[in-house]
């Protein structure tokens, strides 16, 4: 056993993160066995299991404020915001939430005719409002200073009185168990409404976030109509999507 979870240990350090059917036909033993030497090794604190794995690196995020998560991954939260932007129509009336990448997402957004956009992102909503045909609904509530974002209750009323064609999310973990999290449980809550008046929902997010986990549920992948990420996604992770019935547009 001891050997075994020595080879574990050699395999994860070299490929950052392993699946238990991989390492099942690397070493030999079933999957079952692997299952139980990674509940071994991560009560020993060597490493971290996430669905269908393990990796090196901790599943659970941290709030981190605008001014540092914008510098990360800027490359591919533009693709992924320029392709977001593709998938509005005119004369739409739309929900964008909070997060970087909604704020790379609004650098695209510049419609010939009337857009009505609902957004809970003070950042988002000052740049679109520069726009010509371009109508914000700036929801209200308290600031979060972290994200530029608003939270409570006077947000929420006004989403129960709204109706909108298609909402644009970003989060700060997508694990394809759990779901999509954030850091925050108010901006959950308040993403949960937003689902809520949305009839189509579209998912932004970097390949970096998939087996990620926050304290915030927002909700389960059978909310999401669509998820946006970059190229580096996990093969077997897109398959897996995929395999759920949810449209997986990758940004190259």
């Amino acid at each position: 056993m001891e050997d075994r979870h020595k080879k574990i240990l050699e395999i994860l350090k070299e490929q950052k993160r392993v699946k238990v059917h991989d390492l099942s036909k690397s070493l030999n033993t079933s999957m079952v066995t692997i299952r139980k030497d990674l509940i071994i090794l991560e009560g020993k604190r060597l490493l971290f299991r996430n669905h269908g794995g393990a990796s090196l690196e901790s599943p659970y995020v941290n709030d981190r404020p605008v001014s540092e998560k914008e510098f990360i991954n800027v490359s591919e939260k533009a693709a992924i915001g320029q392709q977001a932007a593709k998938m509005i129509e005119e004369d739409q009336y739309i929900i964008l939430a909070s997060g970087t990448t909604l704020l790379a997402m609004a650098e695209y957004i510049n419609p010939h005719n009337k857009l009505t956009v609902v957004t809970s992102a003070l950042n988002v909503g000052l740049k679109l409002s520069q726009r010509e045909n371009v109508e914000v609904l700036q929801l209200g509530g308290y600031i979060r200073p972290n994200s530029y974002s608003v939270i409570g209750h006077y947000s929420e009323m006004i989403l129960k009185e709204t109706v909108c064609s298609k909402l644009f999310l970003g989060v700060d973990g997508l694990d394809l168990k759990y779901g999509l999290t954030t850091t925050n449980a108010l901006e959950a809550h308040l993403n949960k409404n937003m689902i809520n008046s949305a009839k189509e929902v579209f998912v932004l997010v970097d390949s970096t976030k998939f087996g990620k986990k926050s304290f915030g549920l927002i909700c389960g992948l059978d909310h999401v109509d669509h998820i946006i990420t970059d190229n580096k996604i996990d093969q077997d992770t897109a398959k897996e999507i995929r395999s759920l019935g949810i449209d997986l547009i990758i940004c190259d």
